[in-house]
């Protein structure tokens, strides 16, 4: 097989595909991510069309191209979860056999004593909340008293929220590093918000402070082997910046995102290039908005015509995603999918149907497999099935 030097490799966050076959384990009746927004009129893909996303085994949707310019996948979670975190650690080739813990009826009072001494503020809502919704229901008392908003969600997540006029970004920042010394979730998130009652709004400076991967991930394995792992998006915060040899920073949105991975294709370097596009989950699908989820998935379509035009003839693309977040569904949670997998590069076979894959963690094992690295997962590698 002749030399790939570097793989694109994005994450649509929460582009599901189709309920898992565990789903209703984890709460969810047949959701369907890309069947949802599939219908709407503002739906339009055709270069995911074209690279085969229609193709993939269980999709059941429009036209399946004849000669697909890519391969592709079903991808099924063999770990215990449907988060961002566990996600992306399973893509990275970590496999969870234990779900990170949630909180449905808030932070228990030993945890709210902690967080509180070590704040020297009081907390105010401590309960799952909508993002938007809090800071409308506790922000005039926020500001009032400069007690801290801390809410949770169906997630595994610590948030806290505060004005920027109230609490100084970095000021916040400093809150969730300690909070991240006495919370167990997957996330503790800074979440600044603007603006006063009743049209607060939130900031592009969240910033999430996540918990170290328990094991070694591909990312560990490419950089200790000097090759470049360059994060777009969250994912030097689900890592916990461990193994990323740059980062590019948390996005303004997709746009800006797929904006630096085109700046990047411009670049000379060898390894991967790892990229998270949180729109479509934390904008549309915890909104349940099918409307706004449809139209940025024709956005990022647009967009991703202009990435492949600039693709090099040593590049790999891989396109997946991490959990499903139906904007159909019941509720605002994160709901149990399967996802899907598109390869695109001049050096692989196109129209491979790579069938159903038993795990997210075989691309952490192809991606070892192709820069010929050490690396331990469960994952298998898929790359005997798609080379030339």
């Amino acid at each position: 097989m002749e030399k790939i030097n570097r793989v694109f490799l994005i994450v649509l966050d929460s582009v599901g595909i189709g309920g898992a076959t565990d789903a209703k384990i984890f709460g969810d009746d047949n959701p369907d991510t890309l069947k949802t927004i599939a219908a709407s009129k503002n739906f339009h893909t055709p270069n995911l069309l074209r690279l085969g996303l229609f193709n993939i085994d269980g999709i059941n949707l429009g036209s399946r191209e004849k000669n697909p310019r890519g391969s592709f996948a079903r991808m099924i979670e063999a770990s215990a979860g449907k988060d961002t975190t566990i996600g992306h650690w399973e893509i990275a080739g970590i496999i969870s056999n234990r779900p990170l813990p949630t909180y449905p009826a808030g932070f228990p009072p030993e945890v709210v004593d902690a967080l509180e001494k070590n704040f020297g503020r009081k907390i105010l809502c401590n309960r799952p909340y909508s993002g938007t919704q809090v800071i409308h229901d506790f922000g005039r008392e926020h500001e009032a008293t400069g007690n801290l908003i801390v809410y949770t969600s169906a997630d595994s997540v610590l948030q806290i929220a505060a004005h920027e006029k109230i609490v100084p970004v970095d000021e916040l920042y400093n809150f969730c590093r300690k909070a991240r010394k006495i919370s167990d979730v997957g996330r503790i998130i800074a979440r600044p918000f603007v603006g006063t009652f009743p049209n607060y709004e939130r900031t592009p400076r969240r910033h999430d402070f996540s918990l170290e991967p328990p094991e070694e991930t591909i990312l560990d394995a490419l950089s200790k082997k000097n090759f470049a792992t360059i994060g777009v998006g969250k994912i030097f915060d689900i890592f916990a910046g461990r193994g990323i040899t740059r980062s590019l920073g948390v996005n303004e949105n997709n746009s800006d995102g797929m904006k630096k991975i085109l700046r990047l294709a411009e670049e000379n370097f060898q390894g991967l290039c790892f990229v998270n596009l949180v729109d479509f989950d934390m904008k549309f699908g915890h909104r349940r908005d099918v409307e706004g989820y449809a139209q940025a998935m024709t956005i990022f379509d647009a967009e991703l015509g202009k990435f492949l035009s600039r693709m090099r003839a040593d590049d790999l693309l891989m396109i997946t995603a991490d959990h499903g977040c139906d904007p159909a569904a019941q509720g605002t949670d994160h709901t149990r999918e399967n996802v899907p997998l598109i390869l695109c590069g001049e050096k692989i076979l196109s129209g491979v149907n790579l069938g159903t894959r038993k795990t997210f963690a075989d691309i952490a094992a192809t991606i070892a497999e192709i820069f010929s690295v050490d690396f331990d997962t469960r994952g298998k590698s898929f790359l005997p099935m798609i080379k030339k």
